[in-house]
């Protein structure tokens, strides 16, 4: 039996803003049948569950799983929420794939993680980003020794997302204690994508400003100094609060060449010139969705296919079939590793960038052990 010609499994989504837009599309996309939604306020759910074509709605993830019999649940919510909620759908037996920044601190994704490893079933966190095709070429570039061994890499962007004080933007971004701030927002995407390409950090140096006219916020901004376990000195230096057009940069320079993502293209320069790498088929996602006047929309096209792969793994892990995945599968693994380094971060931060060494934390990027056998 093909994957279309199975059951839908009935899924939950928990959370009314990211979960609506590229959740719930995408679980359809895959073959999911979105059962319900989660919210905390029960009008401006049930509005927004009638918008997108769910019947039912609750404010409670317990019950909503009583009711529904929902064997899936997302978690697209503020931070600090998704250890609690994450608990309640692991507790329930239910598959699970959780939102990025993963937990509030590697502790508690630490107690995540052995909770859904006890219960057997499958758990994946929302680094989609791994199937955008310009960083898995690139990730990929490295891996098949493309420019030999990786030594020196740079991953820099300015924005100016937030740099207006009114621009409008989900309350925790800018809350400390909802996990807030654009070293978690974004920031774990991108160390991430460090991870995947360059391997494991084993130490750095942080620091967390805010660039634009805020006070008293979690911070806009990040610039961090690492070592891999690979011996890859790096630095990430993020800000979304700059003024002006966007500009940006990531490039890894190795033994035997550059490789570098321009325009959205990968190019690899060695000692035969330069060229530009193409995307493999495997690598291509489905298409964008149509351009859309709703400012809420205007990362979607970015977003929408590499979330809908995210999905597609988790639909053939809970079918029991091994998914024929592009990219390393993130499962609760990476979201503790990556937690690991967000915390060494924010303790180089607090210490006047002091060199934070961190446990070499290693995930296994395969579904094997995180899917009921």
């Amino acid at each position: 039996m093909n994957s279309a010609n199975r059951p839908r499994p009935p899924a939950l989504v928990v959370g009314t803003g990211f979960g609506c837009r590229i959740h719930i599309p995408a679980l359809r996309a895959a073959g999911f049948d979105v059962v319900g939604l989660v919210g905390t306020d029960a009008e401006r759910t049930r509005r927004r569950a009638e918008s997108s074509g769910v019947s039912q709605v609750f404010t409670d993830l317990d019950e909503a799983i009583k009711r529904t019999v929902a064997n899936v649940v997302t978690v697209a919510t503020p931070p600090h929420t998704h250890g609690p909620l994450s608990l309640i759908a692991i507790s329930r037996g239910c598959h699970i794939l959780c939102e990025k920044p993963f937990a509030r601190d590697a502790g508690e994704a630490r107690a995540m993680l052995e909770a859904a490893q006890r219960a057997g079933i499958v758990h994946l966190v929302g680094h989609e980003f791994r199937w955008t095709p310009d960083r898995a070429v690139f990730a990929r570039a490295i891996a098949e020794g493309l420019i030999g061994k990786p030594k020196l890499a740079i991953i820099a962007q300015y924005m100016a997302l937030v740099a207006s004080p009114d621009a409008k933007m989900p309350r925790w971004w800018f809350d400390e204690q909802a996990g807030g701030g654009w070293l978690g927002a974004q920031g774990s995407h991108i160390i991430d994508q460090a991870r995947v390409a360059l391997g494991e950090f084993v130490s750095l140096s942080a620091t967390l400003p805010t660039v634009s006219a805020r006070e008293g916020v979690a911070e806009d901004s990040y610039a961090v100094r690492f070592q891999t376990a690979g011996g890859v000195e790096g630095l990430l230096q993020h800000t979304a609060g700059a003024w002006g057009p966007g500009a940006g940069m990531t490039r890894v320079a190795g033994t035997d060449g550059t490789v570098w993502i321009e325009g959205g293209t990968v190019k690899v320069a060695d000692r035969n010139g330069t060229r530009d790498l193409p995307v493999p088929d495997d690598l291509i996602l489905p298409p964008p969705p149509p351009p859309s006047d709703d400012p809420r929309h205007r990362f979607s096209g970015v977003e929408l296919g590499a979330f809908t792969r995210l999905c597609e793994v988790l639909r053939a892990a809970i079918d029991g079939r091994t998914p024929a995945a592009a990219v390393p599968v993130p499962t609760f693994a990476d979201g503790v590793a990556c937690m690991e380094v967000l915390d060494a971060i924010r303790k180089s931060a607090a210490n006047n960038g002091e060199v934070v060494r961190l446990r070499q934390v290693v995930a296994a990027a395969r579904l094997s052990g995180c899917a009921r056998q």
